[in-house]
């Protein structure tokens, strides 16, 4: 579905991602892990068409998108949940969700309900402005925002990061509930031991490359990754 390869990016002099490859098979959970500026959410932003790759190429589904504009990717059928929520805070939840399927026209209310499936809480406050929620109720409106927006790759930036254990269980427990219903996922978490949980296979970035490949649970039992990322 996504194939990336040898992606390089700079900021200024500072070369952030370097020559970085990966691929996303459809109905698969892949993850990114790595310590904090490995480079997972410039690799996430670049794939986006937040960020532009010098040299390299970016196919989805079978089309060349290195070089496409961010809005025109959701079209596509490829959404991101960026790290820090970003919901439109001075809208209500319903207005957020609303959002997130603009592209569409207009969408039936079972599609809304079916996000209120995933998180109840959102329905609960549906009127509330969402700049009044909580961090962990802003990442459950980023994602259901998304979701609305139907994609077949859904891409996901350290969406544990803030959140108390409970809610980090909670998160991880509906980004299985996405995949189970059809979506792929592309996962960015510093959380490698819930990432690899739930991942087909994840990539091991560190100073912007890539440096180990595996399915989930190989790294998990990886005596490296073990002692790198898993306190073990």
């Amino acid at each position: 579905m996504l194939t990336a390869e040898n992606l390089n990016v700079f900021y200024h002099n500072i070369h952030a991602i370097r020559d970085v490859s990966f691929e996303v098979r459809e109905g698969e959970i892949v993850s990114l892990i790595g310590a904090n500026g490995a480079g997972k959410t410039t690799t996430l932003h670049t794939v986006s068409g937040l960020l532009r790759s010098v040299g390299g190429k970016i196919t989805f589904c079978g089309e060349d998108i290195t070089h496409a504009e961010p809005h025109k990717l959701i079209a596509k059928g490829l959404a991101q949940v960026p790290e820090g929520r970003h919901v439109f805070q001075q809208m209500t939840v319903m207005e957020n969700l609303e959002m997130g399927a603009f592209w569409r026209g207009k969408v039936d209310a079972e599609e809304y309900e079916r996000v209120f499936t995933y998180f109840p809480r959102l329905k609960e406050r549906k009127n509330q402005v969402a700049g009044t929620l909580s961090g962990g109720e802003q990442q459950m409106l980023a994602m259901g925002r998304a979701i609305l927006g139907a994609p077949k790759l859904l891409m996901l930036d350290e969406p544990s990061m803030g959140l108390s254990p409970i809610l980090v269980d909670l998160v991880f427990d509906i980004i299985r509930e996405f995949h189970k219903n059809g979506t792929t996922i592309l996962l960015v978490e510093q959380n490698a031991g819930k990432a690899l949980a739930i991942s087909d296979r994840a990539y091991v970035l560190e100073s912007g490359r890539v440096v180990l490949t595996g399915t989930g649970a190989e790294l998990a039992s990886s005596p490296e990754i073990k002692k790198a990322y898993l306190g073990g």
